[in-house]
Parts: structure tokens; sequence; C-alpha cells
């Protein structure tokens, strides 16, 4: 059991790591809700669909933003009867939904996106100098490659119950 241990160095790594996540997640939720009246998942699915290539389907959304499929359909839901997406059944796919975002979707993103830079400038980037942030990236990039070489947890077979 000792070989699959973290070593003090990763231990602390990964403690660090995971404190600034919460530390910085927990301020854009803070602001989020404050101007958007929105949680930190519905931001991302907002932004996705506002700054991407267009209609995603609920898998492509769950993927992106890592979270359960029924968990996304609760969120998609919520933004919906908010009328900030159309979800539509896609004409190629009879087993998937596109999603598209409004115009009061993308006004809202629009709406809170500065803000949400601001917190995110201050909080992380203006910590770094350009040498940190390239080698942030690098690292980073690297590492959420690896995770996602794996399949998508969308594509992960249901659980019975």
């Amino acid at each position: 059991m000792a070989d699959q241990a973290l070593d003090p160095q990763q231990l602390a790594t990964y403690f660090v790591l995971t404190e600034a996540v919460s530390l910085l997640q927990h301020q854009v939720e803070q602001q989020l809700r404050a101007e958007g009246d929105l949680s930190y998942v519905q931001f991302q699915l907002l932004a996705r669909l506002a700054h991407g290539p267009g209609r995603l389907t609920m898998t492509q959304l769950a993927d992106g933003v890592v979270y359960s499929r029924s968990g996304l359909t609760y969120q998609a839901g919520l933004l919906e009867k908010a009328g900030l997406i159309t979800r539509e059944p896609s004409p190629d796919d009879e087993r998937a939904t596109l999603v598209t975002i409004t115009d009061h979707g993308r006004a809202l993103v629009e709406r809170v996106l500065p803000g949400h830079v601001d917190v995110v400038r201050g909080l992380l980037f203006d910590s770094l100098d350009g040498d940190d942030l390239r080698q942030l990236s690098e690292i980073m990039t690297r590492a959420r490659d690896h995770m996602r070489a794996l399949p998508p947890r969308s594509a992960a077979p249901r659980k019975r119950r």
C-alpha cells in the first residue's frame, strides 16, 4: 500500500492545487450569483454555447463542463425555463438533443463576463508573470489532456439500479 501513497511533494502539490481551485471557484460563484443569479455550472454552459461553434448536444455540453447527464438535464431545464437556452431534438440523431443559447442568454453572459474576468484576473493572473502563465498553461494542459485521454464520463455505461 505504501507504494501507492503520494509522496510528500505530490500530496502538498495536490492540496495546494485543490485549495487554489476552491478559492477561485468560490469567488467566481459569488460574483455570478450576485451579478447574474447563475450557478457556476450554468455560467459554464451558457459561456460554452455563447462562445462555441453554435448548437451543441447535451452530451457535448456534459463532457465539456464535466457534469453528469442527469445534472445537466436538470440545469438545462432551469436555463430553458428562464429563457436562456432552447432544446430540440437533433434532426440527424434521434437520441441527441441540441441546445442553443437564446439572445437573452447571450446578453446575460455578456453582462456577467466583465465581473467574471475581473475576479479571475485579480485572484489568479495578477499573481503571475508571463513565464509563470506560460508554464502553468503548459502544465495544466498536459494534466488535462492526460485526464481527457480516458473515455468521457458521458460515454460510461449507466449503472443499473
